[in-house]
């Protein structure tokens, strides 16, 4: 009886000490991820980047001797570039990856704002977009932030490796200066609306929807109710103002394009994008970057947000719906390639 009692009591203080140490791990993981969640900017110098992926690849490339002269020449050009006086102009990179509600816009704002604050006459801001368009008024948002560098007299480029459709090419349209890889799609100058209706499922199961609305127009295409020419007629006239405000918007910055060839909601890829005026030039945007970096010093800008549980929740749920969207715009693109 004894023997047993040890052992239940060695049992017992095994499980204890297993639950001790998965608090203790939970603990430390809580207060990681609070400080990885911290809103943080980081500044990272791409011509260091690029010049020590050059540096790696000579030394792999080279002999035993060559390295050793390889390494003492870097050093004695870092030594020279610490003493040397001169500001070069600066290009600040931001990068902005757009999904249905443009998110991103959070970060962009601060970024934005902190690039304003240091920036000097000669600087410029490169954004790298890939965006394919959402809600209306979230990229409304977004190209408003971009707007703030061009009203201090800042030269943005934005440059389109995969695509700016839609709300996407409604911020890429804001640029002095808007480059694309060959093969980018670039358009969509549109406004789409798209609602299922259950209105006659739910009446075959003698299901009533009921709907009290103050206003003639409070609600007009509905889920679930009985949609009327009339409500169909509302939305598209409504579709067709926002229509305006982003021709507009083009036009406004982009005033050589033909906006009733272009505005048709169609999108082209770079090559045929450049042809129409709706780039200015085709290139990726690693061969923008690394064509600058002789003349300019280089710097990526990220802002990090801090997230909580419902934000990040909430990012899963838009992520999971942007992906079922960009699937459909990926079977549109790829249907149309050779195989």
């Amino acid at each position: 009886m004894l023997e047993f009692a040890a052992d239940y009591g060695l049992f017992l203080l095994k499980v204890a000490t297993i639950v001790a140490a998965i608090a203790v791990l939970i603990a430390v993981g809580a207060a990681a991820g609070k400080r990885a969640q911290a809103e943080t900017l980081e500044v990272e110098n791409l011509n260091d980047k690029y010049r020590d992926l050059a540096t790696s690849l000579r030394r792999a490339l080279a002999g035993k001797e060559a390295r050793k002269k390889l390494d003492k020449e870097e050093k004695a050009r870092r030594k020279a570039e610490a003493r040397a006086e001169r500001e070069r102009p600066r290009s600040f990179v931001v990068d902005f990856k757009g999904d249905l509600k443009a998110s991103a816009v959070q970060s962009l704002r601060e970024e934005v704002t902190a690039i304003l604050e240091v920036a000097r006459e000669d600087d410029e801001v490169v954004v790298r977009l890939e965006n394919y368009g959402g809600v209306v008024h979230e990229h409304g948002l977004a190209a408003a932030q971009l707007v703030r560098l061009r009203d201090r007299k800042l030269r943005l480029i934005v440059a389109i490796d995969k695509v700016a459709a839609s709300g996407g090419y409604l911020m890429a349209c804001v640029a002095d200066r808007v480059v694309a890889a060959p093969f980018a799609i670039v358009g969509s100058i549109g406004v789409i609306a798209q609602i299922p209706n259950f209105n006659r499922a739910l009446e075959t199961r003698g299901v009533d929807f009921e709907e009290i609305t103050a206003g003639k127009y409070k609600r007009t295409v509905t889920m679930f109710g009985k949609n009327t020419d009339e409500d169909r007629a509302k939305l598209k006239a409504d579709l067709e103002d926002v229509h305006e405000l982003f021709k507009s918007v083009v036009g406004r910055y982009r005033p050589s394009l033909d906006l009733d060839k272009v505005a048709t909601g169609e999108y082209w890829y770079g090559t045929r994008a450049l042809e129409l005026g709706l780039v200015d030039e085709l290139s990726t945007s690693d061969e923008l970057l690394a064509g600058s970096s002789a003349e300019r010093d280089l710097h990526r800008i990220r802002f990090r947000a801090r997230k909580g549980l419902k934000e990040r929740l909430a990012s899963g749920v838009d992520s999971a719906l942007e992906h079922v969207d960009i699937a459909a715009w990926r079977r549109r693109f790829e249907s149309r390639l050779p195989r």
